[in-house]
């Protein structure tokens, strides 16, 4: 079992129903132990397509599928859906293993359906005998025609009506390679006037001389999702299928599939929730594709990619991922969740967790004249707040020469702006009041320095004549500062639904997604493990990319404000 795998508070014995399950899912389940319709077992699974990343939206996925196993002492398998194999590849399995491991979850049993393709032959070949399926000669365009519309039922097949025999010699021939692709396809026989459109003969199998990834050439029919997708569940004795809304459709095939084979009962029951759709957030496998193809972004693990894969990048834990799935639920009905939620779960952890420090990204220079040069004053700074109660400190150096933001400096600053201008006095964080006495600059005009002086008899920032400032703002010492890059990430966004316009979605990038900075922060730094999280005073709070960060040159990511900078914009 994985160190990091989630535990929860509403864990209890299976069929103990003295507490009012938190969600619908958890009260099927209750219902089901209760009844004792699978004998007592909750068996789940989680079915990914092995053909890109997993993203947040999967994250809700693997929670309730191997939350709801782990809290009724069931099991969750971990089956890779790759009847496809023009799309999958052995990068993206084990990039989801990666990520549902880093997500704090293992599985009872690793599947595949491709190790079933035998078995699900066998049942195509069964509903065929039945009279339940057929070999259309049809072309992709002409099923879509004859399928009808929401409002007029289809037609029939001119195909339709072939003998069992003649349809299990040409499904035979199929496998054995006869056809080209797109010649023939195997369809279920059930109603072309059906209300529902998936029900109106759906095609269950198809020609792809393609070679699988696991089987290689062997197959050169491979079976469609519906038709592998229930049987497979079915093979593995699952008790709870759970998916997401946009399967809801497809649960009429999953039950007359079962209900046609020779599967025994009790059959798995589908039961669809409302998948995870964020603001300012693209989730579909294929538009994601399109920005990593397209350059958009540098990969699958950019961090500005709602991937777990680039969230773990940037520095998102996995408690605060996991924390934000439970907290928006479990819903029948799908709608949109503000990212800021997810934010938040992120900031909240952190806020806990990450020691603060110093750091300047837009560095201006300071001088401090009445400072001796040479010397070092060694400061106390604590790592947390004062009003945590936490242990651990750090001493930062003040010397003659430090950074400071430049946007602490205003040359003309108007009424409520409380930092450093000519003549004006601020504290240094943890250090001594310094007043501004000359600005230089350029040729340009641009201010590259200011000379200041200290006042010695406020070190730890109190006055002794009790005079106060109404500013405080960060620095770092210039003689001691690291050099280092640092990112700001950014949704990459910067429309709150991307694809609610009738416009290519990528017209919505947001072009600040990503800034670059080449920032100075305090030494203590120098020491930072990659994969560890710090708050940058005044910044965010920020993760040692342990992916870009090499010996000598740290990178930052910024995993998140302190604030919601966004809601303040609209």
């Amino acid at each position: 079992m994985n160190d990091e795998r989630v535990t929860t508070d509403d864990a209890r014995p299976a069929g103990d129903t003295s507490r009012q399950p938190k969600d619908f899912l958890r009260a099927m389940v209750e219902r089901d132990l209760a009844s004792g319709k699978y004998g007592g077992r909750v068996a789940t699974r989680f079915p990914p397509e092995p053909n890109g990343y997993l993203h947040i939206g999967h994250a809700k996925a693997i929670c309730v599928d191997f939350g709801i196993a782990e809290e009724y002492g069931g099991s969750c398998n971990l089956r890779f859906d790759d009847t496809n194999p023009t799309t999958e590849d052995p990068e993206f399995v084990d990039a989801i293993k990666g990520d549902i491991r880093w997500l704090g979850f293992d599985w009872a049993a690793e599947r595949y359906a491709s190790d079933y393709f035998p078995q699900l032959y066998d049942f195509a070949v069964e509903l065929i005998e039945r009279g339940l399926a057929y070999v259309d000669d049809l072309s992709e365009s002409e099923i879509r025609e004859y399928r009808g519309t929401v409002r007029e039922p289809g037609r029939d097949s001119p195909y339709r009506e072939r003998s069992v025999a003649e349809n299990l010699d040409l499904f035979a021939r199929m496998r054995a390679g006869e056809f080209e692709e797109g010649a023939k396809v195997l369809r279920g026989k059930i109603d072309m006037a059906h209300p529902n459109m998936k029900m109106r003969d759906p095609v269950l199998y198809r020609i792809l001389k393609r070679s699988h990834y696991r089987s290689g050439d062997a197959w050169c029919v491979y079976p469609m999702y519906d038709h592998a997708h229930c049987l497979s569940d079915a093979i593995e004795d699952i008790t709870h299928s759970m998916c997401t809304l946009e399967f809801e459709n497809n649960r009429a095939i999953y039950d007359w599939i079962l209900e046609n084979t020779t599967v025994a009962e009790p059959r798995p029951e589908q039961t669809e929730f409302a998948r995870l759709n964020l603001s300012y957030t693209v989730v579909s496998k294929r538009k994601l594709l399109e920005l990593v193809e397209g350059g958009h972004v540098e990969g699958w693990d950019d961090p500005r990619m709602p991937t777990l894969a680039g969230m773990r990048r940037r520095g998102v834990t996995p408690s605060s991922i996991r924390r934000f799935c439970d907290d928006i639920g479990v819903a029948k009905a799908n709608s949109v969740v503000d990212v800021a939620m997810l934010e938040h779960a992120i900031r909240d952890e952190l806020n806990y967790n990450a020691p603060r420090v110093l750091a300047v990204l837009r560095p201006l220079k300071v001088v401090i004249t009445n400072y001796p040069a040479g010397e070092v004053d060694w400061l106390d700074a604590d790592y947390w707040p004062r009003d945590i109660e936490r242990e651990g400190s750090r001493k930062i150096p003040f010397s003659r020469e430090l950074w400071i933001e430049k946007t602490d400096f205003m040359e003309q600053p108007p009424k409520k702006f409380y930092r450093l201008g000519p003549g004006r006095e601020v504290r240094l964080r943890y250090g001594y009041f310094i007043r501004c006495e000359e600005v230089i600059k350029n040729d340009g005009g641009e201010v590259v320095e200011l000379r200041c002086t200290y006042d010695p008899e406020t070190r730890g920032g109190q006055a002794p004549d009790g005079r106060k400032v109404r500013g405080t703002i960060h620095w770092v010492s210039a003689a001691h500062a690291i050099e280092t890059e640092v990112r700001l990430y950014d949704r990459l966004f910067a429309d709150p639904e991307p694809l609610a316009h009738d416009r290519d979605f990528k017209e919505f990038l947001n072009p600040d997604s990503l800034e670059v900075f080449a920032a100075k922060v305090e030494p203590s730094l120098a020491g930072a493990e990659p994969g560890s999280h710090f708050q940058f005073e005044r910044h965010g709070y920020f993760f040692l990319d342990p992916v870009g960060s090499r010996e000598g040159a740290q990178v930052w990511n910024r995993v998140v404000a302190l604030r919601d900078s966004w809601a303040r914009r609209s």
